[in-house]
């Protein structure tokens, strides 16, 4: 698959992986990761960006904990009327941005965040994209939480592929995060195995 053709997979996704199917699932170990690092380091006060936040399950948990100032990114506009539904004190008080993250990062300044973070949405980027990476950092003025599968799923990445395919249907790139953000000049605080994904929380120096 080519870039765009990744891009429209999910910009039209319906059924299974959709916002309405997150939805369902809503808030889950990963959540409350997040609660929990977010706590350690940053105020409620934080300016925080999920990108890939589909219909706000993670944002909705943070807003629940008391951080108020909080935006989304999602490539799917079926994302804004999930989370109107699902979670209608969300819509209201967050900004959430429809478009993929290639075409919508530059427009945001540098260290425009105190937190950025990605749930499974890193490892759906097509490698002709992967500059997106460094301006992730650009926005990302202190931490940066990845939640990605790295190839420790037992139903994906067996081996040393560098792809696997989601039900045969759309490609997962398995990374090494901390070697990308290492080299883009962040540092590794701390790292988290899960059944599912690699929990990895990267600080500027």
């Amino acid at each position: 698959m080519d870039p765009d053709e990744v891009r429209a997979d999910w910009a039209d996704r319906s059924g299974k992986y959709s916002p309405e199917y997150y939805a369902d699932i809503g808030p889950n170990k990963v959540s409350e990761t997040l609660v929990d690092v977010l706590g350690h380091y940053v105020g409620t006060d934080a300016r925080i960006l999920e990108i890939g936040c589909g219909s706000g399950r993670h944002l909705a948990n943070l807003l629940a904990e008391g951080y108020e100032n909080l935006v989304g990114v999602d490539i799917n506009d079926e994302a804004l009327d999930v989370m109107a539904t699902r979670y209608p004190k969300l819509r209201e008080r967050a900004t959430v941005h429809v478009g993929a993250v290639e075409d919508l990062i530059s427009e945001f300044e540098t260290d425009a965040f105190d937190v950025v973070y990605t749930v499974e949405t890193l490892q759906h980027i097509h490698p002709d994209d992967e500059w997106v990476f460094e301006e992730i950092v650009r926005v990302a003025g202190d931490l940066l939480v990845t939640a990605e599968n790295e190839g420790n799923s037992p139903q994906r990445g067996r081996g040393e592929t560098a792809v696997s395919y989601v039900d045969d249907e759309f490609p997962l790139y398995h990374r090494n995060w901390k070697a990308i953000f290492s080299d883009l000049g962040l540092a590794q605080l701390i790292r988290e195995p899960t059944e599912r994904d690699t929990i990895r929380v990267f600080r500027s120096p």
